[in-house]
């Protein structure tokens, strides 16, 4: 990317890298991988269609990029709800309400990039879809060790199964994205965030158990 910054003709380019990546990112997010064509992007992040193949190399290697920076910068509600030094349940209430609130901020596409990015991928982005099933799948896997850990201290049951339970809550904020992109309100998500907490099986019922045998 230095080499973007040199002059040419004279005159040097206007070119922030972050700047013109977080345009992508938001027509990605908003309109998916596919939809979004090359005069989007060129228009979205005011580049010339050398410069950002210069920059990015091509369409698929963008959005991979793009994926990271949402990563980096969009979810991290999340990270923050599940490191947090809390129980189990509000832990999991920080991260359904967060999702509700992160799905619906004004100014930003609804929903989650990485459930909207490709939901209908044609052979040809087969790859892309692949990709975000894998962040899919790291968010779960992510809910699951939260689980894990709340179970063995007490805050869960012995017998819950994280990786089902895990399932259940993406699916739930996966459920909320789309939902989202639909225009849902973030009180009404909220309440899909509450109603899915209400599943979780109350703390202490370890140490209840335990204390009647």
């Amino acid at each position: 990317m230095d080499n973007s910054e040199k002059p040419r003709g004279g005159r040097p380019r206007a070119f922030d890298p972050d700047r013109a990546l977080d345009a992508a990112m938001h027509l990605f997010w908003e309109h998916g991988y596919e939809a979004t064509s090359l005069a989007m992007l060129r228009e979205a992040m005011g580049l010339t269609p050398p410069q950002i193949y210069n920059a990015f190399t091509d369409k698929e290697t963008l959005f991979r990029k793009a994926l990271t920076r949402y990563h980096q910068t969009e979810i991290g509600f999340a990270l923050e709800a599940l490191s947090a030094p809390v129980s189990t349940r509000e832990a999991i209430r920080r991260l359904l309400l967060g999702a509700a609130e992160a799905y619906s901020r004004p100014g930003k596409p609804g929903g989650c990039l990485f459930v909207s990015g490709a939901l209908a991928a044609s052979p040809q982005a087969q790859a892309i879809a692949d990709e975000l099933r894998t962040y899919r799948k790291a968010s779960e896997a992510a809910i699951a060790d939260r689980l894990a850990r709340g179970r063995a201290v007490g805050d869960l049951p012995a017998g819950l199964s994280v990786e089902g339970f895990a399932k259940y809550l993406a699916g739930v904020m996966n459920g909320m994205s789309i939902q989202a992109r639909d225009g849902a309100s973030v009180e009404e998500l909220r309440v899909l965030a509450q109603t899915a907490l209400a599943a979780l099986p109350a703390e202490g019922q370890n140490q209840a158990a335990s204390s009647k045998e």
